[in-house]
């Protein structure tokens, strides 16, 4: 396997969770406060290389932005959520 050849798996393992987060929200995004978001066990699921911020109140915060993204050799691939009150605004940028 060639570094491209890797590379454009590790691409492909964010393209496919991120959708699965857009197609599914309210499985992955079932939050109780924003320090939940760092426990949460999908994000280990993403390829080595993704970073993620949170941004919000804690204490049981009913609003906050997830910004997860993954650089490639070409372009930022990101996932953008954003969570009023139960709510979701999720942008793929992949």
């Amino acid at each position: 396997m060639t570094i491209l050849d890797l590379e454009q798996y590790k691409q492909e393992c964010f393209d496919q969770l991120a959708t699965k987060i857009c197609q599914s929200p309210e499985y992955y995004l079932d939050f109780d406060s924003v320090s939940d978001v760092y426990k949460a066990k999908w994000l280990d699921d993403f390829p080595v290389g993704t970073t993620w911020a949170v941004s919000g109140l804690d204490d049981g915060a009913e609003d906050f932005c997830i910004s997860i993204q993954y650089k490639t050799l070409y372009k930022i691939k990101r996932l953008s959520i954003e969570m009023k009150q139960g709510h979701y605004k999720i942008d793929m940028n992949i």
